[in-house]
């Protein structure tokens, strides 16, 4: 039965772990996870979910981009279950930009990301798929990457000076409005 399963926090050991290659997406327990995963995902304001965060320690990750009260300006993507992703910078151009995570609530951080991946990885059905990802996407992209590496993005940070709390992040995105 699929549940919303606890998101890991910052500290639990699981986020620090290189997860493991997925061998078959459609055996039952890994489609138990992918379930919950989703109905995790869907239980929140987030953008994506890696395996590790419901503590599940596979490659296996969901980008699911709408707007939000997290991200208003998201832009429309069906949610994708993306297993065993990898991916190459078609260029060396870096923006950086706020990033939030469901794993480090309360917090908002300035990251460099590259604007324009492409990303290889094996969708629900088994099938490999090449995608060219760019701006808000191919950042979610690599944010729940990260995760499936051992890293979170305040690891990415520059200064400690690009890191705030979601109360400041609010009457920030109020101003520019």
């Amino acid at each position: 039965m699929t549940q919303v399963r606890e998101i890991a926090q910052l500290g639990a050991g699981i986020l620090r772990l290189r997860a493991a290659e997925v061998q078959d997406v459609k055996s039952a327990e890994m489609q138990f996870i992918v379930s919950d995963m989703f109905t995790t995902l869907a239980s929140t304001n987030g953008v994506g979910i890696a395996a590790p965060q419901i503590s599940e320690s596979w490659r296996m990750m969901i980008i699911a981009s709408r707007p939000s009260e997290r991200y208003p300006y998201a832009p429309e993507m069906q949610a994708t279950l993306m297993v065993n992703p990898c991916f190459e910078c078609i260029s060396e151009q870096q923006e950086k930009d706020w990033e939030g995570c469901l794993s480090i609530p309360g917090v908002r951080a300035k990251v460099p990301r590259y604007t324009n991946i492409k990303a290889t990885y094996t969708n629900a059905e088994g099938e490999s798929v090449t995608q060219i990802l760019d701006g808000f996407i191919a950042r979610v992209f690599q944010h729940e990457y990260d995760h499936l590496d051992g890293l979170v993005y305040l690891d990415r940070v520059e200064s400690n000076r690009d890191i705030i709390s979601e109360t400041e992040f609010a009457k920030l995105m109020q101003k520019q409005n």
